[in-house]
């Protein structure tokens, strides 16, 4: 936001009908002009970094006019994935923004207050990052790191640069799932000591890797950005980056545990684990293209005998839980079934006590996700910007949470378990250590801050 602009909206009112603009009176202005000069004291111009299957999350909460919000840019680095964009959101927006492919140039526009960052997980700190040194306010999907060290980047930048920084683990915005944080933290179920987090999925084969032309549209240099080069291999750019090596995804535990473990961490109401160890292989389709772990069992030890385990399979559609995902926690006196449409309170017997459920309100395993739930995180991201309201989660909190998962990655990758430091959150274990960062693309380095 310009510093014209940003004088000017905190030096008009609201309700400043009938003002003059130049010759022309608010009140003889058309009904789109006028309504965008009456909320002109925070509007928020924002823009959307990458187009795929999660940005249509946003849409409702930035579509809703009293959220008052323009959409100046749609950015992606493939040009049809714009095109989509731009037609689907023409019947749901009134204005029509400016279609990008490099980030660096939204960056550089003032009139910009705020980045939603849902590219692929390599983009994500490294594209944050720059986003704050701009000026700009972050809401940051999930994963919010691709590594631990652009966690610790990401929180010592919002601290320099004093931006909101929003991840988006949208669960956070729950009610039912505060409600029930709350009680549990009040003693509800006793003195909790376990949280089993759990995802089932039903994912097929992936195609085996060969080396092709980058398909028409697709800039590929700026999708790899900050990860080193190498030739396009068929079908990376539409998804499978996933699960093609550690170039560009976080695997599964990034990809979902991410908000599962977010709400076993804060039912538990802990911070680092004092001892990590994981069972991890690819068990389904093992000649095809997927070169992570399709099915990992984690165990996170904390202080005070408290565990958080993990129980993902992402090609094995068996619910053994009764559902896709969720987290079950137990405590001394009961325990409490805890997903996106709410929760289910059980006593010591296992008899229901109470529940909380409102069924549908987020997708679960669809991909993309959306529903109320994003809606609500995204309409509490704009809130906190302007002062409303405090962030669900805020970046430092979903840096310690992500850190279970790229815990379990690195025990995964070395094939052995490790000690952590319960204060630092770092690892007493060299070979792990290693893989505290990673290689970067030169000149795509996150700068120390």
């Amino acid at each position: 936001m310009s510093t014209n602009r940003r004088n000017f909206i905190k030096k008009t009112a609201i309700g400043a009908v009938g003002v003059t603009l130049g010759s022309t009176s608010v009140n003889a202005m058309s009904a789109k002009s006028y309504s965008k000069i009456i909320g002109a004291n925070d509007r928020l111009n924002v823009a959307l970094q990458g187009l795929g299957r999660r940005y249509g999350g946003y849409i409702p909460a930035i579509a809703d006019k009293s959220n008052n919000i323009e959409l100046l840019y749609l950015c992606d680095v493939m040009k049809s994935q714009r095109e989509k964009a731009a037609n689907a959101l023409a019947s749901k927006i009134d204005n029509k923004p400016k279609l990008e492919n490099d980030l660096r140039n939204i960056l550089n526009d003032k009139e910009v207050d705020a980045v939603f960052m849902a590219t692929p997980d390599h983009w994500h700190a490294p594209g944050a990052c720059m986003a704050m040194q701009a000026g700009k306010h972050v809401y940051l999907e999930k994963p919010c790191s691709h590594n631990p060290e652009e966690g610790e980047l990401l929180v010592a930048y919002q601290k320099k640069y004093d931006k909101v920084v929003q991840m988006g683990n949208q669960q956070r915005s729950s009610l039912q799932s505060q409600e029930i944080i709350n009680d549990i933290h009040n003693g509800i179920i006793g003195d909790v000591y376990n949280a089993i987090a759990f995802y089932t999925n039903k994912r097929g084969r992936v195609p085996n890797q060969v080396e092709a032309n980058p398909p028409e549209g697709l800039d590929w240099e700026l999708f790899q950005g900050p990860a080193p080069r190498r030739a396009y291999t068929d079908n990376t750019w539409d998804y499978n980056w996933h699960w093609y090596g550690w170039d560009y995804g976080t695997a599964e535990m990034g990809n979902n545990a991410t908000h599962e473990l977010d709400i076993a961490r804060w039912a538990l109401n802990v911070e680092y684990p004092e001892h990590v160890e994981v069972k991890s292989g690819k068990f389904q389709h093992k000649d095809d293209g997927w070169e992570m772990y399709d099915t990992m069992e984690a165990t996170f030890r904390f202080a005070g005998n408290r565990t958080i385990q993990w129980d993902g399979r992402s090609r094995n559609g068996f619910d053994k839980y009764g559902k896709g995902r969720g987290t079950l926690v137990y405590g001394s006196k009961g325990a409490t079934m805890i997903d996106r449409d709410g929760y289910r309170l059980y006593g010591l017997n296992g008899e229901l006590i109470k529940e909380n459920v409102l069924p549908g309100i987020e997708d679960g395993n669809a991909l993309g996700g959306g529903g109320q739930l994003s809606a609500a995180h995204t309409v509490n991201f704009f809130d906190a910007i302007r002062g409303k309201a405090a962030l669900t989660s805020p970046i430092d909190q979903g840096v310690t949470s992500q850190l279970l998962t790229h815990y379990a990655n690195i025990a995964s990758r070395i094939d052995n378990s490790f000690e952590v430091d319960e204060k630092t959150g770092r690892i007493f274990n060299r070979e792990a250590m290693k893989l505290w960062s990673r290689s970067y693309e030169p000149g795509w380095e996150i700068k120390h801050v």
